[in-house]
């Protein structure tokens, strides 16, 4: 790679400027000056190997125009790698006028218009030339080099080809040998997924050649569901123009060649290798040999039209305009981009590694409206921008970028990310509502899995983007979460490109998990903890527009992650897996298995509960079993390092569900394992040179993971502003938001020795948590961080010091004080009790409060435990007592006796009563357990073993306010217990049969019930057994 920018005398003059004098150690003084050039550090060519899938040609930040290298290994139908460029792929056959900075799906997608600068007669079809013999170029690389907005290389053929571009625009300075036939030819149908059409016009008088691609079908290739993606979404125009006379034309279609041709059409089709070889049209036109001076060319793109690829070109590129100059143009800006972000100290390679990541984060989204405010929208009708909107930007790969990416441009770039969100809902508008979870361009091409945009709005919310219709924007995220589109029930494109954005999602709310045999998506079990976040964000949304009841309901079903959670799973304890609709679990499980994942393993996808980490913690037994088992995620079994992939059991970089995972341990007590983790994956994965990316750069999410780790924080849980502490890489790092505020992170003491905080002051006060407040980043301020080589094991380990679980229901415990017992001795038989051994009529006598029950919807007597009992049929039957009994916000015991007629995977409610929209408990039998449990929002604690259908069993349900506990007991035995710190109150009656949820009842039993008791304290283990012995 050769990348010179600047003398070795200028360097020194940098570094001098710069504070860091030459090599500077890590450990540079506090007081090193900041970078004032950071695009001198920036070098494109980092992550062009091992499958980071970027490439190093010309781009200006959020550019809807990148002008690089198409490659080639001798297959006209791929590229060496995908969006075009393999580092050590050397072959080259075009300069192509649009990318996407490291998207999967080989070949990645756009690659559109490749122009490729020919010495010699061109008396083939290029079309022809299948294996790139004929017309393409081998090069070297100690003949290229690349600078932001800035590509240049010397082909073999001997031509030199200098880009720079505007964000609409470029100019390419062509310089071929004196003594040869000078060609440009332009490969109109190559995008690199294929295309429907292309056309192309040449006007040589004018010395203007216009033409377009109708394209798209990105990852139409792809195995699991790629071909539902084989269609056309947009149409690229372009326009150029030249400073030298055209002195011959031609075009091809196919394999035919029209020497003397100006008007060529056709397109390659979205197929690959020999069903789509040797088809596709184009064009060229031929230059006087002999002259001194290159040809300039001037070419401006659009969406919209041809006129609006004229009117960007001549708008943004003056006639006269040179490479040179617009490269330092474009140089200018990016200083200007990256300056947001300006780092003190720290060596040139870290300076490199990070400034290049900020690069990289910076190419996504993209520009896609003309300069006079028009776009294509999802509907493939032109649009113009909102009222305010300054751009309408698009591509968005939103289950990638939601995990680091957005965050990044939230927190640098909040203008630009409020006209992304309002952007991404005008899409969705003109896409009957339906938010896709991957656009390209406009085009929603439904890759991936999940619900991602709801995430990234709630997170653009959180920290303080304003500029969109917050309002709308969450109302229409609100209804795909809430009422089924018809795309729902939809199969095509799966499992990899469903339709629809929340796919089935009538039966995901019914059974609240995705099942595995009839979710239509790719992973019942990531589909349902996707939602689960998904909908945790909607519900912080909805508590900042002060949408209450909304809240609480999205907030219970964030933690419907419970319901794929299978803690008996095996090898050792809980993890993920996905289950049927049934309630049986699906497949045969290992942690290791990708059944009812996507792109991941179970391993991987258990620790994706950033919102109630505690939550996770109890589901596998507590936190000590928790920082265990996360140990072994990061480490082999011989306790060595395990954080580069290769192993599903363990830690993989390179792709996105368990990026967060190495700040898990702030949350559980241990920061100073997320302050270790965190540096050995900045030290060993990532780095310089084009192998500095562990994957696909997925849009810029890796670089924006990295990003945040340098500077030692990380935004954890979408939908919150709050970042995560670890230790920061530089001695300083000032941030200034576009909005004016101004976020300084110092750490004096950083060095690869000295990578454990000590201590931390938050403004000058002393600061004990391992997490900074949402107001750090609304407001600014400045974080001072202590470093040392050996772990603190006392700083932020306290309770009341890790992240918060932002779970804003009831019952979710948060640190709070707990009022002590207070002495009362009601009578035995509590404050209600219905023996039901009434065997005729429709009433179920209470025999102490006189709170009678009526049966309800022909619910019938049948025999009970002792005498008689209800017999319900789980069709809507129950019995109804007409009045609040419990007092639920207080201490309460619930029992009864039940002999479930089917134990499958349907949840069915004992006794319960009414909220106003949920019920405050629920004595139930769990389906997504299959076992019965005290159900409290939503906490559950379940018993220890699966019961049978047709037998009787005794259940006693117990809420604690004193001591914040929730438990069941099964036949006189204790099951699990959790937190239920704060009760949720209820003025509904008190119910036998039924629950109530989203405002409408649920989960009717199937079944009988006997001898039911309720009591306004907690029954102890004593009273219980006796209870149970008793056969009341």
């Amino acid at each position: 790679m050769s990348k010179v920018r600047i003398s070795t005398t200028a360097s020194l003059v940098l570094a001098l400027v710069a504070g860091v004098a030459g090599f500077a150690p890590a450990s540079a003084a506090a007081d090193a000056a900041l970078v004032t050039d950071p695009a001198s550090y920036v070098d494109p060519f980092i992550g062009s190997a091992r499958d980071g899938n970027t490439w190093p040609g010309a781009v200006r930040p959020f550019g809807m125009i990148s002008w690089s290298p198409t490659s080639t290994r001798g297959d006209q139908t791929s590229t060496g790698a995908a969006n075009g460029y393999q580092y050590d792929t050397t072959r080259v056959r075009g300069f192509s006028l649009t990318h996407v900075n490291g998207a999967g799906c080989n070949p990645g997608a756009a690659g559109d218009v490749p122009i490729m600068p020919y010495v010699g007669a061109v008396d083939s079809s290029p079309s022809a030339d299948t294996t790139d013999s004929k017309y393409a170029s081998n090069f070297s690389h100690a003949r290229e080099s690349a600078d932001p907005g800035r590509y240049t290389v010397t082909l073999d053929s001997g031509v030199k080809t200098d880009l720079a571009v505007t964000t609409r625009a470029g100019v390419g300075e062509f310089t071929f040998p004196a003594d040869l036939p000078a060609n440009l030819l332009f490969r109109t149908s190559n995008s690199l997924n294929g295309s429907e059409d292309a056309q192309i016009d040449i006007d040589a008088a004018n010395r203007r050649v216009t033409g377009s691609v109708l394209t798209g079908a990105f990852c139409g290739r792809r195995a699991n569901g790629g071909v539902n993606n084989r269609k056309t979404y947009y149409r690229l125009y372009f326009s150029a123009t030249f400073d030298r006379p055209i002195v011959g034309t031609g075009t091809w279609t196919d394999g035919t060649l029209t020497p003397g041709g100006v008007h060529a059409t056709g397109g390659e089709g979205y197929a690959t290798g020999a069903d789509r070889a040797g088809r596709g049209s184009g064009g060229y036109v031929t230059f006087a040999p002999g002259a001194d001076t290159p040809v300039r060319m001037r070419v401006g793109i659009s969406y919209v039209s041809l006129a609006g690829a004229e009117l960007n070109r001549e708008t943004e590129l003056r006639p006269g305009s040179t490479v040179a100059k617009v490269a330092e143009q474009g140089y200018r800006e990016w200083n200007e981009q990256l300056r947001t972000v300006r780092i003190g100290g720290g060596s040139p390679d870290q300076r490199t590694t990070f400034y290049t990541a900020l690069y990289h984060a910076m190419l996504q989204p993209n520009v896609s409206n003309d300069v006079d405010g028009r776009y294509l929208g999802t509907d493939q009708a032109i649009h113009s921008l909102a009222k305010g909107q300054q751009a309408q930007y698009g591509t968005f790969s939103g289950w990638d970028q939601y995990r680091a990416h957005i965050q990044l441009l939230a927190l640098l770039k909040p203008e630009i990310a409020g006209d992304f969100a309002q952007s991404l809902y005008q899409f969705a508008q003109q896409n009957n509502g339906v938010w896709d979870r991957w656009l390209h361009n406009n085009g929603a091409t439904h890759v991936m899995t999940g619900d991602p945009a709801a995430p990234t709005l709630a997170t653009f919310a959180a920290m303080g983007v304003r500029n969109f219709d917050t309002v709308g924007a969450y109302e229409s995220l609100l209804r795909q979460a809430t009422v089924q589109n018809p795309d729902a029930e939809n199969d095509g494109g799966c499992p990899g490109q469903c339709t629809g954005q929340r796919p089935a999602l009538d039966r995901y709310l019914d059974l609240r998990y995705a099942p595995q045999d009839a979710c239509h998506c790719w992973g019942g079990a990531a589909e349902t903890l996707e939602n689960s976040l998904a909908d945790f964000s909607l519900a912080m949304w909805a508590q900042r527009l002060g949408r209450p009841a909304e809240q609480q309901d999205l907030a219970v079903r964030a933690n419907w992650w419970r319901n794929t959670f299978n803690s008996a799973a095996t090898p050792t304890e809980g993890y993920q897996q996905a289950r049927n609709a049934d309630g049986s679990w699906a497949g045969g499980f290992s942690p290791s298995t990708d059944f009812g994942f996507a792109q991941g393993s179970s391993a991987t996808y258990t620790w994706m509960v950033p919102q109630n980490v505690s939550g996770l913690a109890d589901a596998m037994g507590g936190p000590t079993n928790a920082q265990t088992r996360l140990d072994a995620f990061f480490h082999d079994d011989a306790g060595n390092w395990s954080v580069k992939g290769g192993s599903a059991l363990r830690y993989d970089p390179t792709n996105e569900p368990g990026l967060h995972a190495p700040w898990l341990y702030n949350a559980l007590g241990q920061p100073w394992k997320t302050q270790a983790t965190v540096r050995e994956i900045v030290d060993t994965v990532y780095g310089t040179g084009p192998s500095g990316l562990p994957g696909n750069d997925d849009l810029g999410t890796m670089s924006a993971w990295y990003v945040f780790a340098a500077m030692g924080v990380f935004p954890q849980v979408t939908g919150r502003a709050e970042l995560l502490l670890a230790s920061p890489l530089f001695p300083t790092v000032r941030i200034e938001r576009d909005n004016g505020v101004e976020l300084v992170i110092k750490a004096p003491g950083t060095s690869d020795a000295n990578q454990y905080v000590q201590s931390v002051r938050l403004d000058g006060e002393s600061y004990g948590r391992s997490w900074l407040p949402e107001s750090f980043i609304r407001n600014g301020g400045t974080v001072s961080v202590t470093l040392g080589a050996e772990p603190n094991l006392r700083w932020a380990t306290g309770a009341n010091q890790a992240p918060r679980d932002f779970v804003p229901v009831p019952g979710a415990c948060d640190g709070v004080a707990l009022p002590q017992p207070s002495p009362g001795t009601p009578g035995p038989d509590g404050i209600g009790y219905w023996p039901l051994d009434e065997n005729t009529g429709t009433v179920a006598a209470d025999q102490i409060a006189r709170n009678d029950g009526t049966l309800v919807s022909g619910a019938t007597w049948t025999p009970g435990r002792t005498g008689s009992g209800i017999q319900l049929s789980g069709g809507g039957q129950y019995v109804d007592t007409g009045r609040t009994i419990l007092d639920t916000t207080g201490s309460y015991s619930v029992a009864a006796w039940v002999r479930l007629d089917n134990a499958n995977g349907a949840f069915q409610t004992v006794v319960s009563q009414d909220g106003a929209r949920n019920s405050a408990f629920f004595l139930q039998y769990s389906g997504s357990d299959r076992r019965f449990a005290m159900s409290f929002a939503s906490l559950r604690a379940v018993a220890p073993i699966a019961p049978v259908a047709g037998q009787w069993y005794h259940l006693v349900g117990v809420r604690d306010a004193a001591t914040g506990r929730l438990a069941l007991y099964l036949d006189g035995v204790l099951g699990r217990q959790v937190d239920a710190c704060a009760g949720e109150a209820s003025t509904g009656p008190l119910v036998i049969g039924r629950g109530r949820f989203g405002g409408g009842p649920v989960d009717y039993l199937g079944g009988a019930v006997d001898q039911v008791h309720v009591y306004d304290r907690p029954l102890d283990a004593t009273e219980v057994r006796a209870l149970f012995a008793s056969g009341r």
